[in-house]
């Protein structure tokens, strides 16, 4: 009989927190056990970092709809009250930049957040965000993988916390409907300029846009499904085939009114978008988009933060209204470690889908980013394809991006391909010498025709990533393909 990966008597490996916190294979790495020996750890951490900030020995602890969810959240919260904090906890699911406004609203130490966010059904995690409201720095969630691996006793205290619990919605909707001119979207809508459609690809998102509105916003995937359909609640076109069709279908029935659609990851910190024809809208288009609507129609200054597999398309777009421009690693909490720095931020973003604004918590946050979309689509009357192609002629620039995933067989694996990127870089990708290669990240290449491949591991899953932004699309696929042969041969 084969043997089972999932029922594999081998040691657990050791707790690590990658891009955005722990997350693991249900029973397997993400276990009951482990958790209530992280929580209360996490929770101590927290208390060293921002304590002096905080008002409360509080901790905010919230879910998503996976699998066991409400569960793993009783569990930590039980946990931290034991070690002798008071507890806040979310008494239904709700998107994680909800919890992590709440971790700021109610001047906490920080927020515990059970997801594993656009990871496939079978995973589960832990969100450690501090008390401004954004992801904690890396250096914070090394102290706890340090404490974890020191084998310090379980934190108890004499004197257990008090736990008490709360609806996140409410607070969380006021403050982003306080950022936009929501009736101006609701008449939109209403007068059928504007008809809406929402992929939540059943999760934390679900019923939240239109809490948020008054007009009717039409919604799919809303059910529980910790399953996901049997693929991932990420916001790439392979899962969106429900989505496209009813785009697709609705086209011929809209007459002038804009049509548009958005999707939300699992736990509704990151988003995607479709336009009427059902052509997929990434975070590459999105920002530009956003960058042009925040300093043009709403007269916004500050920097523009970006990841580095941000698309060119973003600085050029910055250049137009001389905004500055900073690049970071991949990985959210990078962009939120330099918002806490930096007196002015227009918006950080990344090319995952995840958005956050300076005017808000540093905090990627899909739903905010939705109604800013949508405010853009209803003062400027054109949708998001048009707004995105005025950019193009306005900058002189033209690109077209892709990213594939390549799942990895071993360890072993991504040993080899890191040990022959950093002895033997490429000079050449086809028929393109490389100009420059930049290591903050994975490898990112750049080439003589001013594309770029990046070859990056996963921070949360094993996987290799491959992202490429050429100015044709059978170039980017030409040279992904190249990657992938390399990474396979």
């Amino acid at each position: 009989m084969p043997s089972d990966p999932l029922l594999s008597l081998q040691p657990q490996p050791s707790i690590q927190f990658g891009t955005d916190g722990w997350r693991g294979i249900i029973a397997k790495d993400f276990t009951f056990e482990r958790l209530v020996r992280v929580a209360p750890i996490a929770a101590q951490v927290l208390e060293q970092t921002y304590g002096q900030s905080a008002t409360q020995r509080l901790i905010v602890i919230g879910y998503d709809r996976r699998f066991l969810s409400e569960e793993f959240a009783q569990a930590t919260a039980e946990a931290v009250q034991q070690a002798g904090y008071d507890v806040l906890l979310a008494n239904t699911y709700a998107p994680t930049p909800a919890l992590s406004w709440a971790a700021k609203h109610h001047q906490a130490l920080g927020a515990l957040v059970i997801t594993a966010s656009h990871n496939p059904g079978i995973y589960s995690g832990l969100k450690v965000k501090g008390a401004f409201g954004g992801s904690v720095p890396p250096a914070v969630t090394q102290v706890i993988q340090d404490t974890l691996a020191a084998g310090s006793a379980p934190v108890v205290s004499g004197t257990p916390g008090h736990l008490e619990e709360f609806d996140p919605w409410p607070d969380y909707c006021q403050v982003l409907q306080s950022k936009v001119d929501i009736e101006c979207i609701n008449q939109a809508i209403a007068q059928g300029q504007l008809t809406v459609f929402v992929d939540v690809m059943h999760g934390a998102t679900a019923g939240g846009l239109q809490q948020l509105l008054t007009s009717p916003v039409h919604e799919l995937n809303s059910d529980r499904d910790p399953l996901f359909d049997g693929g991932a609640p990420e916001p790439l076109p392979k899962y969106l085939g429900q989505l496209i069709q009813t785009l697709q279908a609705q086209k011929n029935r809209s007459g002038s009114a804009a049509v548009v659609g958005f999707i939300f990851d699992g736990d509704g910190d990151r988003i995607a978008a479709m336009d009427g024809q059902g052509q997929f809208l990434s975070s590459q288009i999105l920002i530009p988009i956003l960058i042009e609507h925040l300093a043009a129609r709403r007269q916004f200054r500050g920097e523009v933060i970006k990841t580095i597999s941000g698309s060119e398309l973003i600085p050029k777009v910055a250049a137009l209204y001389q905004l500055p421009v900073h690049e970071t690693p991949i990985g959210y909490k990078y962009i939120a470690d330099h918002m806490l720095t930096t007196a002015a931020v227009l918006l950080g973003g990344e090319e995952s889908g995840g958005i956050g604004y300076g005017n808000h918590i540093p905090e990627r946050d899909g739903l905010l980013s939705a109604l800013y979309l949508l405010e853009a689509a209803a003062q400027s009357g054109k949708d998001f394809t048009q707004l995105y192609q005025q950019l193009q002629t306005q900058t002189g620039y033209t690109s077209f991006y892709d990213r594939i995933d390549l799942p990895l067989a071993s360890e072993a694996d991504s040993v080899r391909l890191i040990q022959h990127l950093q002895t033997s870089p490429f000079t050449q990708v086809l028929d393109q010498a490389v100009t420059n290669v930049l290591s903050v990240d994975g490898f990112k290449f750049s080439l003589a025709d001013h594309s770029w491949l990046l070859i990056r591991f996963s921070g949360t899953e094993p996987v290799l990533r491959l992202y490429c932004e050429s100015h044709q699309p059978d170039r980017v696929a030409q040279i992904l393909a190249w990657a992938k042969d390399w990474a396979l041969s």
